[in-house]
């Protein structure tokens, strides 16, 4: 099965790199894939017909024509879309997702999958990988997060284990927001556990890309 993987940016697409070949084995033995990444969410565009300009690479943007293209193109298998949700709610932008898909005549394996709030969500449910990877972050800081709650995930983890927290990130500004969500992905994506994170859509991740691999192409 060969499978194309959305992501909204690139530090995202940088820790699915890590965890793909966890989830359904190495590159080539059974499947293989191609990540993108953009630069940035977007919103589904009125009347699911993508307006904007190609090049600006914005995900919800040019989903419908992305989808339409997949399915017309031979040797594609499945598009998995990776998402965070943000502020949205879960159940009625999953839901928006599904309807583009049917509106798109989309691959019959397509599946959407939400980060919540944001995939920093990830890190934090393994506190394990985490602490491996910053052994000095903030204790009381980790303590005060509920599990894929909408809470500013990204500010909460740079106020445990980067120098001077979120603030000092927002108010440096672009791109030291870039830089460090990489740096988590490259510190803290190795170490994570498939079976011993807390959060449950990460976990809805992990079953779904399995639940897709062992589908006959």
């Amino acid at each position: 099965m060969h499978i194309e993987f959305l992501v909204e940016d690139s530090s995202g697409a940088k820790l699915m790199d890590l965890l793909i070949p966890q989830i359904i084995g190495p590159y080539g033995e059974s499947h293989t894939w191609r990540l993108h990444s953009f630069r940035g969410i977007g919103r589904i565009p009125m009347g699911m017909t993508a307006k904007s300009n190609p090049s600006k690479r914005i995900l919800l943007d040019q989903l419908p024509r992305l989808l339409r293209g997949y399915r017309n193109t031979p040797g594609i298998d499945a598009v998995v879309v990776i998402l965070d949700v943000d502020k949205r709610d879960c159940s009625s932008f999953l839901q928006e997702l599904k309807e583009l898909a049917d509106t798109s005549s989309s691959l019959p394996n397509t599946l959407f999958r939400l980060a919540i709030e944001e995939m920093e969500a990830w890190y934090l449910g393994d506190r394990n990988a985490l602490l491996h990877a910053y052994p000095n972050a903030k204790r009381d800081v980790l303590d005060r997060y509920a599990q894929d709650s909408q809470c500013d995930t990204w500010e909460l983890l740079a106020d445990a284990i980067h120098p001077g927290g979120s603030a000092k990130v927002k108010k440096t500004g672009w791109p030291l927001p870039g830089q460090i969500k990489h740096e988590w992905a490259e510190r803290i994506g190795p170490f994570i556990s498939l079976q011993d994170n807390t959060s449950p859509s990460f976990h809805k991740l992990v079953e779904g890309l399995k639940r897709l691999a062992s589908e006959p192409a």
